[in-house]
């Protein structure tokens, strides 16, 4: 394995900085190691080696002639396949957009080029971001770099998968339910779930509008918090997008924990929980009250209710969001069809694969005359049932610390044919989504068999910089204690 995609994100900035290397040896390294690692892991669904070489080209030609670059600027990331790209195929992992090419990039996209990045693929996913194993791709299954039998994690498993493989810097995955924090548990690497609102969805293609939102996925907490910098923002397009001053996520970094107070919600614990993950989490709690944070167990009795709620309204929005995939305008058309209603039918049975299917329905029925009230309604009750029983708990804490995932990652395979098995792996991540406040993935531990396990850092909104503090704080206990 070539040393340069060894090195984290902020030493190969500096590394490009000092000249040590160039930003086309360095984007050469990630593709031999994309072509030595991808037939095992599957973690893309494109690769584009000579636009990558020529864009890092592009950046050794800058940095030569003296003009100043941001931080990112010719190290190579990976893009999970629902973030618009312009004039690169864009699918959702999904038969119903195989051959869509985006005549416009996503918001995160134009921030990056203007950074200078540089695009090594589109990274693989669950179907329309519908799943918690990368298993649901219209392609192929992503397997995870820690044990090739296992699932990386979903929907963003190629995102995580790519950056555990050190196939990629760093990636930009989406989170409806979990979706980054749950593979990066998986796969043992960072994954941000932000504010909702605090990074643009212009250009994601919708899964659930009220829950999505796009974030990053780094081998380093640091790292993470460099490429958030980059990406969140303001933007006019969005209109759930707020107008307010980014700090800088990185400022805190370094600060520790003494003096924080951090709850442990007890829902988090109860009755299902694999018992290494249980104890992973606890020893990172004791590990924060050996520097100083004190901890405190909260209630939050609303939290059983949450999964519910959340297949409810997510799948609602998933199917009032998928209507417009009807074999008209673009996307998969049926080759044989009788009439405009066959046309419709035919193309939406052949183009989404079984999952979306379920949601989809599900959502309708949830939608309909009758059940409105009964469901949706409901279920949006206990939304701000969710929401106040987070509030309450930041009146007294300052952060909160919970498991990611019920498990480890598991088999490839296991979970598939009981989907409401799979969906209870989202009882601990949902809520965040529901609530619309961040929380931060990292690694805390590892099974006997060495299987990562992740912990989650959930704050009140808009304090990505505290929990990249904290975070950074048992980041680097563990090292010290390795």
């Amino acid at each position: 394995m070539n040393e340069l995609v060894k090195r984290t994100l902020s030493q190969q900035i500096d590394g490009l900085k000092n000249g040590e290397f160039s930003a086309k040896e360095l984007t050469q390294a990630y593709l031999t190691q994309i072509e030595e690692k991808e037939k095992d892991i599957g973690a893309y669904i494109s690769i584009f080696p000579e636009q990558a070489l020529a864009a890092a080209e592009a950046v050794d030609q800058k940095r030569a002639a003296g003009q100043p670059l941001a931080l990112l600027a010719g190290i190579p990331a990976g893009i999970k396949d629902n973030i618009c790209t312009r004039n690169i195929r864009t699918t959702c992992a999904s038969k119903m957009l195989g051959e869509y090419v985006p005549p416009y990039d996503a918001d995160v996209i134009e921030r990056l080029k203007k950074n200078d990045y540089v695009l090594l693929g589109k990274l693989n996913m669950d179907e329309f971001a519908m799943g918690s194993s990368c298993e649901n791709s219209a392609f192929h299954p992503t397997h995870n770099p820690a044990d090739l039998t296992r699932v990386p994690g979903g929907s963003s498993g190629g995102s995580a998968a790519a950056v555990a493989a050190m196939e990629a810097a760093y990636s930009l995955g989406s989170d409806t339910g979990g979706s980054i924090r749950q593979p990066a548990s998986f796969c043992g690497v960072v994954g941000m779930k932000p504010t909702y609102g605090s990074v643009s969805r212009y250009g994601l293609i919708a899964f659930a509008s009220s829950l999505d939102q796009i974030g990053p996925l780094t081998r380093t907490v640091e790292d993470n918090a460099i490429v958030l910098n980059a990406i969140s923002g303001h933007d006019k397009r969005d209109a759930t997008s707020l107008a307010r001053q980014t700090a800088d996520f990185t400022a805190d970094i370094g600060k520790g924990v003494k003096g924080l107070s951090i709850g442990i919600p007890k829902e988090f614990f109860a009755e299902g929980i694999a018992p290494e993950v249980k104890n992973a989490v606890l020893n990172a709690a004791g590990i924060f009250e050996k520097m100083g944070a004190q901890l405190h167990e909260v209630s939050m009795p609303s939290i059983p209710h949450a999964l519910s709620a959340y297949y409810i309204i997510s799948s609602a929005e998933a199917s009032s969001n998928l209507a417009r995939f009807d074999g008209i305008r673009y996307g998969y058309r049926a080759k044989d069809f009788d009439d405009i209603t066959d046309l419709y039918l035919s193309s939406r049975s052949e183009g989404f694969g079984k999952e979306v299917k379920r949601r989809i329905m599900l959502g309708t029925f949830a939608l309909s005359s009758g059940y409105y009230d009964a469901y949706y309604k409901k279920a949006q009750q206990v939304r701000s049932l969710v929401t106040a029983d987070f509030n309450r708990v930041f009146e007294s804490c300052d952060v909160i610390l919970s498991p990611v995932a019920p498990t480890p990652a598991y088999k490839i395979g296991e979970k598939s044919a009981d989907p409401l098995e799979m969906y209870m792996g989202d009882a601990y991540s949902v809520p965040v989504n529901i609530a619309g406040v961040p929380a931060l993935s990292l690694p805390c531990g590892a099974t006997e068999t060495g299987l990562p396990i992740g912990c989650q850092l959930i704050g009140k909104v808009f304090s990505e910089s505290l929990l990249y503090r904290v975070g950074a704080a048992l980041e680097n206990a563990r090292k010290e204690r390795m």
